[in-house]
């Protein structure tokens, strides 16, 4: 390409090539956001030169100001999304020096351009909303072609739509997590729900599930997500990890009756700390998380002796100086201690729902700047986005013979207890196929 092809220009090129490619469109979309930071980047930079200089590159016509366009240097960005490479101007004979309102005088960490960066491109937006969004901040300059936006909108808008209505008839499940996480996407309406259900499979791999938008997090709202899974084939998992949400436990207990109930571990602590004065917190919360060191007993009713007994310890530590906590303790305690019926390498894993609130917590901090997103399905589109790309790094759970046998038994206890124990030959045959 010749070199007298502007930044900007090479890497819309860039953006077509990839969509005119055979890699996977999961690829392609990944690579196009990190171009379309670029983009943004290179585009604002290249404007405000623009501005500077008062006249546009190449430009023949009256001078506003003296000096001119000398080329590029490579320079690196920080932004949330990590480094990126830009090519900055390069500025001959002027008569001030040009310093950049968005990226300074030197390379830093963005901040104007967060905004352009996480909201202004495609991720689930309508190809008006992305032209809107680049035009209201960087000026027309920045718009992308029609013909590029509307591909990588539509592609994501298809590829959503496949996940939401996929069969789940082959995801079997041995833990299952849920949450919600609350984004303002109608006008004049309060932050509303996204509902989120991601799990472990039998063979211990991390999957996300289903998403969702839900008016709120009451049991029929929560009800009518699960029930949308079920009806696509998913069945009943050991164990539902959640939060102590009045609708979503309404919701687990009529949707899956049998399964056994864990309360997010950590929720917990956060709502027992809230309870007590900062001066004192740091020992209650050492005193709180000595309930779940291990036990030394084998999971079941033994090990949970031990740590009822170590609740009751808690108890009668802190009970006068703070009976709150407390009673925040020991409300639906049995429930916090659920994961100690199953394998012991699966325990830090499974007593919490904390491994996806790192990734909504990004999420919210990067629509944040938005105020409202434009939509429901602009919502959506973004949260899949994210957690699709987030879970392929979620880390599952090591099964080994011993726990695959447990987790068997546990399964004939709970969801099929009027079946008899399986034979040795049978287990031996799903251990096989877990390794």
């Amino acid at each position: 390409m010749s070199t007298r092809v502007s930044p900007i220009e090479r890497i819309r090129a860039e953006i077509d090539d990839l969509f005119g490619s055979e890699r996977e469109l999961g690829e392609v979309l990944e690579e196009v956001a990190r171009l379309g930071v670029r983009l943004l980047m290179q585009t604002a930079i290249e404007a405000e030169v623009t501005e500077f200089l008062g006249r546009e590159r190449y430009s023949h016509g009256e001078r506003v100001r003296s000096g001119s366009r000398n080329g590029h240097c490579p320079t690196t960005v920080k932004t949330t999304a990590g480094p990126v490479k830009i090519d900055r101007p390069k500025l001959r004979g002027t008569d001030e020096a040009f310093a950049s309102r968005l990226l300074g005088v030197g390379v830093c960490r963005t901040n104007a351009l967060e905004s352009l960066v996480i909201a202004g491109f495609v991720r689930g937006l309508s190809v008006r909303d992305v032209e809107a969004s680049l035009a209201d901040a960087l000026g027309a300059e920045a718009a992308l072609s029609k013909s590029t936006v509307s591909r990588i909108c539509e592609a994501i808008k298809d590829e959503l739509d496949t996940w939401k209505a996929r069969d789940l008839s082959d995801v079997a499940l041995e833990y299952l997590f849920l949450d919600g996480s609350h984004f303002r996407m109608h006008e004049g309406a309060r932050a509303e729900p996204v509902l989120a259900a991601w799990g472990i499979t039998t063979e211990g791999r991390p999957v996300l599930v289903g998403l969702d938008a839900g008016a709120s997090e009451s049991t029929d709202a929560w009800k009518a997500f699960l029930e949308h899974m079920v009806a696509r084939g998913l069945r009943a998992p050991l164990l539902v990890v959640s939060d102590g949400a009045p609708g979503l436990i309404g919701a687990v207990e009529l949707v899956f009756p049998h399964s056994l109930r864990q309360r997010c571990a950590i929720h917990r602590a956060r709502n027992i700390l809230a309870k007590v004065p900062v001066e004192h917190q740091a020992e209650v919360k050492a005193a709180y998380w000595a309930i779940f060191d291990p036990t030394g007993e084998p999971p079941g009713e033994r090990s949970i002796a031990v740590a009822r007994a170590r609740a009751a310890d808690f108890s009668a530590t802190f009970g006068r100086r703070f009976p709150s906590a407390v009673a925040c303790l020991n409300d639906d305690l049995t429930s916090l201690f659920a994961y100690l019926r199953f394998p012991l390498e699966h325990h830090k894993r499974i007593r919490h729902s904390n491994f996806i609130e790192r990734t909504f917590g990004e999420t919210r901090r990067r629509v944040k700047v938005i105020g409202r997103l434009p939509g429901e399905r602009s919502c959506l589109g973004l949260v899949w986005a994210v957690l699709d790309r987030a879970s392929r790094g979620w880390r599952g759970v090591t099964m080994t013979p011993a726990t695959v046998r447990q987790l068997q038994e546990l399964r004939r206890q709970l969801l099929h207890p009027d079946t008899p124990k399986q034979a040795d030959t049978n287990i031996d045959e799903t251990i096989t196929a877990a390794a």
